[in-house]
């Protein structure tokens, strides 16, 4: 099944998801960059797989105002623009973790 989150909480007075991983690795996504990464349809193109959301139109504060599991591989946000159609792989989380290690991991 791969890896899985062991906790997941949404910190709205800093705008931040804070997920800690099975493995006790700690991953922080600021909201806006999370919201921005969205994978949807209205988001992605679903053919080319380039991005439809123009980053500028996502307000600088957005935050989660709700969220809910979908099955046990992933995670869907009800963002305060009113969006809600992303459904975020415990995968895709993990691919887009902003922390440092990650980060290096990714440019090699």
């Amino acid at each position: 099944m791969g890896i899985m989150p062991k906790n997941l909480k949404a910190l709205t007075a800093v705008r931040v998801l804070e997920l800690e991983w099975e493995t006790d690795h700690l991953a922080r996504y600021p909201f806006h960059a999370l919201r921005v990464a969205c994978p949807c349809a209205q988001c992605v193109h679903e053919l080319t797989g380039s991005a439809l959301l123009d980053p500028e139109s996502v307000p600088a504060d957005i935050t989660i105002a709700d969220m809910q599991l979908v099955g046990n591989y992933a995670a869907k946000f009800l963002w305060s623009d009113g969006h809600d159609t992303g459904i975020y792989t415990w995968q895709r989380l993990l691919k887009l973790c902003p922390c440092e290690a990650c980060a290096r991991k990714r440019t090699g």
